[in-house]
């Protein structure tokens, strides 16, 4: 072993069993320090040096030769995706050649606040921050590095997040009806070479059916709390006399998974879902109980294509014409169920059963829906929404006041 003078810095030579090794540093003193690490090491046995010379796998190396086959294959699709989404866009392109062993913890946190100062928000980082501890972690516990230094990087701060605010009854109602009724498009005025072309509406190329399809989507979804991925692997026999079982989801390809939590649930089954779903299959033509309740023309499951189309469609439409401003998501439709169960004076914990939740999210998310009921005073949820649905119910469809009436 010795260190020797050279025009790029000073070199560390050595023998390691039949292999002569070097290693260049800057300045001298951090060459001297390195010999005199290898010569300790060296007395303690051939494993102690071989632990400090060897480079290891890169980070890359690590995610495609262990930590995929032995961990990634465990997730779920979707996880993945977003696993690969963040590790291509945030994390390869400055730590992918780096070996596992050198992702110290201050290179780690000079990798953050490189993100952080090209200015990704704090959820983009966290996201990044999910995988790459995934990743050390596995590391950890296969003993490839003594544990995981991204633990103890202190996270950006969380941005700021409005409070959901849920869809009341009357809202969701008059989305409901609009929807169940035909919707023109208004095609503005325009020049078209030479030629002025009217304005005039489009006709709604949506049948009677699939109109009241998506009425009862939006019923489900308000009044169920289903996420659009688990309404979309709904079945017939899952529909039962007072309750919903919750225990499929959809994949973005349309593919049929577990849910979320991967644990069926019983969702209630409130009257007007009941009557509305009990319309559409009469609808629909009677389908058997094996069918899906919102399958696409050709009987599989929506995929994501088929929601987002509906979503920027259908729904926006509704929700515009419904005078929203601005324009909810279907997701959050999810919300107003859950605000319908604590004015009704639902506990916690039976809230975030319905949801498929853990009472402590649950808590935090709807925190300040709860805060707005006095102890003791609730509401009947079923007898508002029969009193929104009275105000909008489509004259089109005749039928849905006399399932008022039996709701009454």
């Amino acid at each position: 072993m010795s260190v020797h003078r050279q025009t790029d810095g000073w070199r560390v030579k050595w023998r390691e069993g039949s292999r002569q090794r070097s290693r260049t540093f800057e300045r001298k003193r951090d060459a001297e320090v390195w010999d005199a690490e290898v010569k300790r090491r060296r007395q303690l046995g051939p494993l102690a040096v071989q632990q400090l010379t060897e480079r290891g796998p890169t980070l890359g190396e690590w995610i495609t030769q262990r930590w995929s086959r032995e961990h990634g294959a465990t997730l779920a699709k979707r996880t993945r995706d977003r696993y690969a989404s963040s590790y291509e866009l945030h994390v390869a392109p400055w730590l992918d050649d780096v070996p596992i062993r050198e992702l110290t913890v201050s290179r780690l946190r000079a990798w953050q606040a490189e993100r952080t100062a090209q200015g990704e928000s704090a959820d983009t980082i966290q996201k990044a921050r999910t995988f790459l501890s995934s990743v050390l972690r596995h590391a950890a516990e296969s003993e490839a590095i003594p544990a995981n230094p991204l633990a103890l990087v202190r996270a950006p701060r969380a941005e700021h997040r409005e409070e959901v605010v849920p869809l009341a009854p009357a809202t969701v109602e008059a989305i409901r009806a609009v929807l169940a009724a035909p919707m023109p498009v208004a095609v503005a005025e325009r020049a078209h070479g030479t030629r002025r072309c009217r304005a005039y509406e489009q006709p709604d190329q949506r049948s009677a059916a699939i109109r009241q399809r998506d009425a009862c989507l939006v019923c489900l979804l308000a009044y169920s709390g289903l996420r659009p991925s688990e309404a979309g692997a709904l079945r017939w026999a899952d529909v039962r006399d007072r309750t919903l079982l919750t225990q499929r989801a959809t994949e973005a390809d349309g593919t049929v998974k577990s849910t979320k939590g991967r644990k069926a649930r019983t969702v209630r089954l409130l009257a007007p879902l009941a009557t509305d779903l009990r319309e559409w299959r009469m609808a629909a033509g009677r389908p058997p109980d094996t069918a899906l309740v919102f399958p696409r023309s050709d009987g599989a499951a929506w995929t994501k294509e088929d929601w987002g189309n509906w979503r920027s469609r259908t729904w926006r439409a509704g929700c515009e014409r419904s005078h929203l401003d601005p324009v909810p998501r279907p997701y959050d439709l999810r919300h107003s169920f859950a605000s319908l169960l604590l004015a009704e004076g639902r506990t916690i914990h039976y809230v975030a059963a319905q949801l498929g939740h853990s009472p402590a999210l649950t808590l935090g998310t709807y925190g300040h829906v709860l805060a707005e009921y006095a102890e003791g005073d609730s509401i009947d949820v079923e007898a508002e929404i029969v009193k929104a649905r009275a105000e909008n119910v489509p004259s089109e469809f005749p039928q849905w006041r006399s399932g008022l009436r039996a709701e009454r």
